[in-house]
């Protein structure tokens, strides 16, 4: 009998799913607006410990780690693995962007000696991903993406009732502010199109022309993060993001600025699928996140993605993400998954098969830019 609970960051909510394995019941489940964490952190310590004060000693606690680092109890992190974790300049701390709340939750995670936390790698730190993969990248999915995936290989083999070992898929998250796309090879995340290097996504414009950088580092003084949430397609299509996210996709039936928008969002998920396609042969596309929840947006998508293989002849299901958390988000539940496997629960044969036990190197340990570049990014292993 294992007792686990996952937290993934998202950018709009955190979210936080638990479950005892002994009988699938559900220990908490629940959503948290990321800019009442960036106000204070201490709210999801504060849940966790109500949840193990109710249920008794929870095994294993995974939580969203940034970019990652390879994987540990939270309490053996060091101060340069957290801030490389979640790396941005000091003007970007000062604004108070919703990454320094997830910082300030994993300081406080390390510290809390009640709490069998755990940090987790991205894409980036997994062995299964060969290395000419992840040459010049740092964004290959972050930690929750990853958590995504491991939801994902465990839905495929209980509906297809196959070995872990036997998936074969591409996970495909559309959420608010990046759409990522993760190819899994035998049951293990072999390669990806995620976030900031993949293709368009709602709020952020996806990877970035070389001169559009060179361009931007020449004519802005204080280049924030807060860059990489722009460009997609709220910002092509002029779209309020403070509105419901229905009425985007409604609106792209009639206005021409959301029409286009709409179009490059549909069209980047085909893109992202197609590039993996060479790194795997997927039984299925496996569609989760915000927007495939928008019934209109995922007939459009499925739609798309069934033409898209009709035209290159290959025989795809398209199927969306199945999961038991009601209020958070699939990555949390996946997160929970992790947890339960590294306390030695039900799915530890999932994470062995994943090889998820195994990471290596830091997000910065691909870049091949030269002396100078890796001199200057030493600057980010300060809190």
């Amino acid at each position: 009998m294992v007792k686990a609970i996952g937290i993934d960051s998202g950018t709009k909510t955190m979210d936080i799913f638990g479950f005892d394995d002994k009988d699938g019941t559900v220990i908490i489940d629940m959503a948290i607006p990321r800019d009442e964490i960036t106000k204070s952190a201490n709210l999801v310590v504060e849940k966790l410990r109500e949840a193990q004060n109710r249920v008794g000693k929870i095994d294993a606690i995974v939580a969203s780690s940034g970019y990652g680092f390879q994987l540990k109890k939270a309490k053996q992190a060091t101060d340069e693995e957290i801030a490389e974790a979640t790396f941005v300049t000091e003007a970007d701390v000062k604004r108070r962007l919703k990454i320094i709340g997830l910082r300030e939750l994993m300081q406080l995670l390390r510290g809390a000696d009640d709490l069998n936390s755990w940090f987790t790698q991205g894409v980036i730190h997994l062995v299964t991903v060969p290395k000419y993969r992840k040459a010049n990248r740092i964004d290959m999915g972050t930690s929750d993406k990853v958590y995504s995936v491991i939801l994902a290989v465990k839905d495929q083999a209980e509906r297809l009732k196959v070995p872990y070992d036997k998936t074969n898929l591409i996970l495909v998250e559309v959420g608010f502010a990046y759409t990522a796309a993760m190819a899994v090879k035998n049951g293990q995340i072999v390669d990806a199109m995620a976030g900031t290097a993949g293709f368009p996504s709602f709020l952020g414009m996806g990877f970035l022309d070389s001169e559009v950088a060179y361009a931007v580092a020449n004519s802005v003084d204080d280049v924030s993060k807060m860059l990489l949430f722009a460009g997609g397609a709220a910002s092509v299509g002029k779209i309020d993001i403070s509105k419901p996210l229905e009425e985007f996709v409604k609106n792209a039936k009639t206005n021409p600025e959301a029409k286009e928008a709409y179009e490059m969002m549909i069209e980047a998920v085909i893109k992202d699928v197609a590039s993996l396609l060479p790194s795997v042969q997927p039984r299925e596309i496996l569609l989760s996140g915000r927007f495939v929840k928008i019934a209109e947006f995922l007939e459009d998508l499925k739609g798309r993605l069934a033409d898209f293989f009709k035209q290159t002849g290959l025989n795809i299901d398209v199927c969306v993400l199945g999961g038991a958390a009601k209020v958070g988000k699939q990555a949390a539940e996946g997160a929970a998954v992790f947890a339960n496997g590294l306390a030695g629960g039900k799915y530890q044969p999932l994470i062995d098969a994943m090889k998820l036990r195994e990471s290596e190197g830091t997000v910065f340990s691909n870049l091949y830019l030269g002396d100078d570049v890796t001199k200057g990014l030493s600057q980010f292993k300060k809190l």
